[in-house]
């Protein structure tokens, strides 16, 4: 059950195929090189879930910060984005530029030789401490476990960047518009009686269309100086909305000239329309 003893047989893994590999000529034997590549993949990516597990015993309130996240587009935010960085970083090392451009891939290399430096060290350090100590984590091996979270962080933030358009801290503010947007809308629907809690509590697959719907009423009447004001230009407004910005204009104008009857109508037949 010891961390620092799953880290030493996570690292023997990580160990042992990287001498299999060392040792197979990949042009007689393809197919056995793939496989021990997943093997490589596939022991690095435990490696990195038991080293997250100890940095999260050890260090927990000396995280460097991964509020950067946020500007991730969600499609990257998976379970094995750490060591897709990691392969990365072997491959920038290597002089291979996969996914990025070449002037970008070389500005990179310095920071993925810092980070691979940097992992060997904590692999390095953990074996030892495994062996001699295994239930407690001196200042030494603190101070490496701190620099090798910071440069993590600091290669995963300027690669994604390199690769991908992160979002600026307008579009994350327009998302958490959206979000804020939505919660009222929910809470406005619960008072007057389109929704009910117990819908919220089991999930009921209508929601996805029903919430989405009325927000749009919401955004258009009730909320008009939010995410979906048309007092702003197109480019002012959020990605979601901004490529129905002349639909929009149309849908409030149909809105204006209903009467809070026929508004409430409209809104419990959008509630139950498929």
């Amino acid at each position: 059950p010891r961390l620092l003893s799953q880290f030493f047989f996570a690292d023997e893994r990580v160990t042992r195929v990287v001498a299999e590999i060392s040792g197979l000529d990949a042009e007689l034997d393809p197919q056995q090189y793939l496989v021990l590549l997943n093997q490589l993949h596939l022991s690095q990516a435990h490696l990195l879930a038991v080293l997250e597990r100890i940095m999260e015993e050890c260090i927990p309130t000396q995280r460097h910060s991964r509020d950067y996240l946020v500007k991730f587009p969600e499609e990257l935010l998976v379970d094995n984005l750490g060591n897709h960085m990691l392969f990365a970083a072997e491959c920038l090392l290597a002089g291979t530029f996969l996914e990025v451009e070449e002037s970008d891939g070389a500005q990179l290399r310095p920071r993925a030789r810092n980070l691979l430096c940097s992992l060997e060290l904590v692999r390095t350090v953990l074996r030892e401490q495994s062996l001699s100590q295994p239930n407690s984590y001196p200042e030494p091996v603190r101070a490496v476990l701190i620099q090798f979270d910071r440069l993590f962080a600091e290669f995963e933030l300027s690669y994604v960047s390199s690769l991908v358009a992160v979002k600026s801290p307008d579009e994350i503010y327009r998302q958490q518009e959206i979000i804020v947007l939505f919660c009222e809308t929910v809470e406005r629907a619960l008072h007057l009686g389109y929704l009910t809690q117990e819908m919220i509590d089991g999930y009921e697959p209508l929601l996805m269309f029903t919430i989405p719907r009325l927000a749009i009423i919401s955004g258009l009447l009730i909320y008009p100086e939010g995410p979906l004001s048309l007092e702003r230009s197109p480019e002012e407004m959020s990605r979601v909305f901004s490529p129905f910005y002349n639909l929009l204009k149309k849908i409030r104008d149909l809105l204006r000239v209903l009467s809070a009857e026929e508004l409430c109508l409209l809104e419990r037949s959008l509630c139950t329309a498929e």
